[in-house]
């Protein structure tokens, strides 16, 4: 391949590398030569033992070719390891320049609908500022919050018979107190409110989530166990419903406000704790986009496996959108929910290509979910296998 300085373009020439550079779906044909992306150019000199030169003839190596394009393309070396990979696996990246249209391949999770009517309970408790935590002392009312609505703990975690007061926290506390009549002795609403900013500024973006998921008959309790910030239940679930066996969760949520931003490894972790523990991970970003919204540039159309063999340009649609991200990276919620929003209007789900400190790259596939009724933006992540 040659490479021109003045231009800026990588260009091959030699009808034979033209022609196989064209069945591997390498490249833009232009005027018999093959131009290439800066990703094709240094995986065809890594991986394919592809030799470039300048026009004056002048040998260049990965480093020469990299230097020149590291000023102009963000996290060059993300992009590449994750176009990389992707090669390895036998599969086809494009860039991201070439998508048209709607290629309807990103269907929506469905979600139950439900819908809750808050009972009505004119009840007194005390709020504890420092824990978060209100308690209530009428054993009744608090049994009756628990086992038929699954309000606060009553009694002990897993052993509602060991104990008589209820347990609320601050999300629990503050939705009973705008629905349910609770009343506390010692704070109001914007009290509570006040306390849990000072302990985690982003309680408001929290508490909208869960009051989102609680109104359409969703149940919602920590969760601290599985590295996330609610375990979630769907419709109809009670912890007293079956007395011989605890019902466990399948969902946990994590909420992602989009002034909010986060490590990708700490976000990875999540995500993989979630896993682990066999629990589908459902990102919620609330709130909606301002005026002046984060801009984020997909990386790559992607093409996978059908049967018989691997999809391809000439014969099929891509099948998901890259983004590309390195673990040493910060991503903002409004900064994801934009790459989201660019992946919806094609019609594709996104792939987040995460490559680590040793260039290993791990994927997540990021599905839309409908929740019926709800105004927020919640999406399941999960691992994929290429």
């Amino acid at each position: 391949m040659t490479f021109d300085r003045e231009t800026g373009e990588l260009l091959v020439y030699e009808p034979e590398s033209v022609s196989s550079l064209t069945h591997g779906f390498y490249g833009e044909m232009r005027k018999g030569a093959i131009r290439l992306t800066p990703e094709e150019a240094l995986y065809l000199i890594d991986i394919r033992n592809g030799f470039c030169t300048d026009t004056a003839l002048n040998v260049l190596r990965f480093n020469d070719v990299a230097a020149h394009f590291e000023a102009q393309t963000p996290k060059l070396m993300a992009r590449y390891h994750t176009y990389k990979d992707w090669r390895d696996r036998g599969l086809v990246a494009r860039p991201i320049e070439e998508a048209e249209g709607k290629y309807g391949r990103n269907p929506m999770k469905k979600y139950p609908p439900g819908k809750f009517s808050p009972p009505k309970y004119a009840v007194q408790g005390l709020f504890f500022p420092e824990d978060l935590m209100t308690i209530i002392d009428e054993e009744t009312v608090g049994k009756e919050l628990y086992s038929r609505y699954w309000l606060g703990q009553f009694g002990s975690y897993k052993a509602e018979q060991r104990g008589r007061i209820s347990k609320l926290d601050a999300y629990e506390t503050l939705f009973m107190m705008k629905h349910c009549g609770l009343g506390l002795r010692n704070a109001s609403k914007s009290d509570v409110v006040k306390w849990a900013k000072k302990r985690r500024p982003d309680f408001p973006a929290m508490y909208e989530v869960y009051e989102d998921w609680r109104m359409r008959g969703y149940v919602l309790k920590t969760g601290f166990k599985f590295g996330t910030h609610f375990r979630l239940y769907l419709p109809g679930a009670s912890p007293t419903r079956d007395a011989d066996e605890w019902i466990h969760s399948k969902h946990v949520i994590h909420v992602f406000p989009r002034r909010a931003k986060m490590i990708i490894s700490e976000w990875a972790r999540a995500i993989r704790v979630a896993h682990s523990v066999k629990k589908t991970f459902i990102l919620a970003i609330p709130g909606r986009s301002g005026k002046k919204k984060a801009k984020v540039k997909l990386d790559f159309l992607l093409y996978h496996r059908k049967q018989g063999g691997i999809e391809t340009p000439k014969e099929d649609k891509p099948h998901f959108v890259m983004l590309s991200l390195s673990e040493e990276e910060y991503i903002g919620g409004a900064e994801l929910a934009d790459a989201i929003e660019q992946a919806k209007k094609l019609g594709l789900d996104l792939i987040l290509a995460i490559a680590d400190r040793e260039t290993s790259v791990t994927y997540y596939r990021v599905r839309r979910i409908e929740l019926p009724g709800s105004p927020y933006e919640y999406y399941e992540i999960y691992w994929e296998q290429p």
